[in-house]
């Protein structure tokens, strides 16, 4: 693959070179996808009619099923008052009966908000205040939490045909619909809230052709066809699950295992019985296998049906990479995205595995470039602020538009905030801008702190961040939260002469904190902001 930037400034351009030309013809165009999400389910008449599309704990659709399940839905949703413009919450677990309902919202031009069920009851309320929806629905057959939410809000309990039973709040007489968009392809279709870690959680508008470029990318760099049967295991309510697993798995005819909650025991079975192709993650859930196979003593696992491992979502650390490796016998692929792009920047190929932790070239038709603090692009090689634009960029921050102006220039270029190499045409995310800690007037970068401590055999997962040090003028200190393995000792006296043996001194943690467990995220990432408050007072 050719370079496709400027060896004087890291800006990468997918279309220069006629290498880069080739590369990205082979991707399918935007103009030649569907114009909307829900006109993928008409798109394979060579399918036989038997083909299925999703499959649940509560049993199968076709694809002729799931089609005829989603024009039932949307004639129930338009007589319960629902309008294009309107804003329709999902609350809800991984399900077929999800993928029905936003389908079935965004057909109307109204925008789904899918919420994971298992987020906190004041969480879901924050969404509820700030997108004001004409409807509330509970999926709750196979989520005991949706459940809980109904009775918190004293939803109607209704059984909807396709969908079976659910919970549904009294009509919004109040919301104000959006404006139609006259291209189907330019209209919202999905409202999804960010995570909150770093901050109150913001409404992400992403389009139909935001999610479908996704969805083609996604599909082709992993060559799927009719015949791939994809672990759904990651939540369908955040746009990974949504338009890299669900979108691309109905884009290529191909069938969708859902799971709606991880566990080592019963993805293991599932792989073996139902002869998975693909198992998409997030690290955590790779590091969960991991100790599952320790436990377990599994030194390999055998999966001959299985020929994609991918994660995305957090850091992958080298250490886990090299673990996971060795127990599937595959290469553990790596990709980078955030909400804002639907979310895929950079993705690494299946025919250019990598043995370091890159996520990979920029997907053919992403732009990507790295600054210096005063704007400059800085050289290949060195640490700069990722800015990125391309046909995955959200529509913007929904009610939010000095947030959105301040996120993405007038050029069209989106701040990642997160710090980034360029090396050979592959990103190496090195940490976030905010993160970045600064010692001895040295820059320490977190994930190079966690890479060496999760290196150490007792360590599951760490977290670094700063503190100002007491007594400095803007000096900071390195403090490291370690959690270790289940069954596995390490003293705080052992984790610190490990990390005097691989850093420079100046990047050793000025304290280590031991912590039974991370705060994680409902997708695996762990919450830096409630360890920040654990470390804003040094030790007495």
């Amino acid at each position: 693959m050719g370079s496709g930037y400027s060896p004087g400034g890291s800006v990468y351009h997918r279309t220069v070179s006629m290498a880069e030309r080739t590369e990205t013809s082979r991707y399918p165009k935007p103009a030649s996808l569907p114009s909307r999400i829900a006109d993928l389910l008409g798109s394979h008449p060579e399918l036989p009619p038997d083909h299925p599309a999703l499959i649940d704990a509560s049993g199968l659709w076709t694809y002729t099923e799931l089609e005829q399940a989603v024009r039932q839905t949307r004639t129930w949703l338009a007589a319960s008052g629902v309008r294009a413009g309107d804003r329709v919450m999902i609350v809800s677990e991984n399900c077929r009966a999800f993928a029905a309902l936003a389908f079935a919202i965004s057909s109307l031009d109204a925008w789904p908000v899918p919420v994971n069920a298992r987020i906190s009851a004041r969480e879901i309320d924050e969404i509820r205040d700030h997108c004001d929806p004409r409807r509330i629905v509970y999926l709750t057959a196979l989520s005991q939490r949706a459940k809980q939410h109904v009775e918190r809000r004293g939803a109607q309990i209704v059984d909807i045909p396709p969908l079976g039973s659910l919970g549904i709040s009294p009509l919004n007489e109040h919301a104000i619909p959006e404006k139609t968009e006259a291209a189907g392809a330019d209209q919202v279709a999905l409202l999804l809230y960010t995570s909150g870690t770093s901050g109150r959680p913001k409404g992400v508008m992403l389009t139909h052709a935001n999610v479908l470029f996704i969805a083609a990318a996604a599909s082709q760099i992993r060559s799927l066809t009719p015949k791939d049967r994809i672990y759904g295991v990651l939540p369908m309510s955040h746009v990974v699950g949504f338009s890299a697993n669900l979108l691309s798995t109905l884009l290529r005819g191909a069938t969708l295992f859902i799971s709606s909650r991880f566990d080592p025991v019963a993805v293991q079975r599932d792989i073996e019985e139902h002869q998975l192709t693909v198992m998409l993650g997030v690290p955590s859930m790779f590091a969960l296998l991991a100790e599952y196979a320790r436990l377990k003593g599994i030194t390999s696992f055998n999966f001959p049906s299985l020929r994609i491992i991918s994660c995305s979502g957090a850091p992958l650390h080298r250490s886990l990479k090299e673990e996971v490796e060795g127990l599937f016998g595959m290469t553990l692929c790596h990709s980078y995205g955030l909400t804002e792009c639907s979310p895929t920047v950079a993705q690494v190929r299946l025919d250019a595995p990598r043995r370091d932790t890159s996520v990979g070239p920029p997907l053919p038709g992403v732009e990507v470039k790295l600054v210096d603090p005063s704007g400059q692009c800085v050289p290949d090689g060195e640490v700069g602020e990722l800015w990125t634009r391309g046909p995955n960029l959200m529509k913007g921050y929904y009610r939010a538009p000095e947030e959105t102006a301040a996120a993405v220039n007038a050029d069209g270029w989106f701040n990642t905030r997160d710090l980034a190499q360029l090396r050979g045409g592959n990103l190496f995310i090195v940490g976030r801008t905010k993160e970045m800690i600064v010692r001895f007037g040295f820059n320490v970068y977190p994930a190079e702190v966690e890479n060496v401590l999760d290196a150490h055999p007792a360590v599951a997962r760490s977290a670094v961040l700063g503190r100002a040090e007491q007594g400095t003028q803007g000096g900071e200190e390195v403090i490291a939260f370690v959690q270790l393995k289940d069954h596995e000792q390490a003293t705080l006296a052992e984790l610190s002469a490990h990390a005097t043996r691989h850093l420079a001194p100046y990047k050793v943690p000025s304290q280590l904190i031991l912590i039974r467990e991370m705060p994680l995220t409902s997708t695996g990432k762990i919450r830096k902001d409630q360890l920040a408050s654990l470390a804003a007072k040094p030790p007495s």
